[in-house]
């Protein structure tokens, strides 16, 4: 008999009550199956501080422009504002030597930098600017209908401190693509990445609430676990039902689950279904910490737009948590 506990994950039931039949890609509104859309990785923007956190988002985005033979552009933003002595410049030519010496020093320790940290042979891009990070960041993948941003969290924790402006969170809200927010790893496992070993993903969770929004996840979640040939998890979360006499959600949802499966993909039967109970954000990262996840891929803006605009949306706890790298796919997301 199967236990219903909250912050389990709940056991496939067995085949035995009414099939909804296996669909062969999304499942629609109306019940009708649509095509999986083939998702593209051809630009990938990766701001660099020069940080220890930017050295690992580099490593990560090297790795996926490596599997998708996609271009990569490194970017360092010079905020003038970390500058006081600008204040006391004489003349607008003296302001404007003293910015060209800036950008000309960033670029020069940006090309270092990749010359540093570079593992594989990719095709690397230097840009430099001057502004503030996050607006540069936003425009320049605006510009150049940039596919994929990665960038490294800080290893900020907590609701508030998320909360404080921080570049990373400003883009996470605004931007048009995905963007791969990587947390504060294992010292073990930042030695590896940098040291020019091959970023592993292995395990892959790919999250939804059955949104449109969730569905486009869902295509990510695929392509980069193809790229990768990684073991990918579909994952739900009850968040409204309590375990006793949940039994008929419980089986609709892995229904559901088994219809969003595609027919045809590398994946075979490296792909698993699972559905757990409780609030989503906490179920999610217990799930990836419980299967070593090397990656979750969730959507930003699901059903919840609410919790969203006060920034408490489960992508965002989720990518808090600091459990692995989140892929957080925008509703905007081509």
């Amino acid at each position: 008999m199967t236990s219903y506990a909250l912050g389990v994950l709940i056991a496939k039931p067995a085949p035995d009550l009414k099939s909804a039949g296996q669909i062969a890609c999304h499942e629609s509104g109306n019940g009708v199956s649509q095509p999986m859309e083939q998702t593209k990785i051809e630009r990938i923007l990766c701001p660099v501080d020069f940080s220890d956190f930017s050295v690992l988002a580099f490593a990560y985005s090297s790795s996926v422009a490596r599997h998708f033979h996609a271009k990569l552009f490194a970017q360092h933003v010079v905020e003038l504002g970390q500058y006081p002595s600008l204040d006391f410049v004489q003349n607008a030519d003296a302001y404007d030597e003293f910015c060209a010496t800036l950008l000309s020093e960033s670029k020069a320790r940006l090309r270092a930098f990749i010359q540093a940290y570079r593992k594989y042979e990719v095709d690397t891009e230097c840009i430099t600017s001057k502004g503030m990070a996050a607006n540069r960041i936003l425009s320049f993948a605006k510009e150049h209908a940039v596919s994929f941003i990665v960038m490294g969290t800080h290893g900020l924790r907590g609701f508030e401190r998320l909360m404080m402006g921080s570049v990373t969170e400003k883009v996470l809200r605004m931007a048009q693509c995905p963007v791969l927010a990587v947390p504060e790893l294992p010292s073990e496992f930042v030695a590896s990445a940098t040291s020019g070993e091959e970023i592993k993903l292995q395990q892959i969770v790919a999250c939804t609430d059955f949104s449109e929004s969730s569905y486009k996840a869902l295509d990510y979640g695929i392509s980069v676990a193809e790229e990768y040939h990684a073991n990918l998890t579909l994952v739900h979360v009850l968040e409204d039902v309590s375990p006793p006499g949940c039994v008929e959600d419980v089986v609709t949802a892995y229904k559901r689950l088994d219809g969003l499966i595609p027919t045809q993909t590398k994946l075979s039967s490296r792909i698993t279904t699972g559905v757990r109970i409780g609030r989503a954000y906490r179920e999610i990262s217990q799930f990836a910490r419980d299967t070593h996840a090397d990656l979750v891929v969730m959507a930003v803006r699901g059903r919840n737009s609410l919790d969203d605009a006060i920034f408490g949306s489960t992508t965002y706890r989720v990518i808090q948590s600091g459990v692995c790298p989140v892929l957080a796919i925008h509703k905007t997301s081509a």
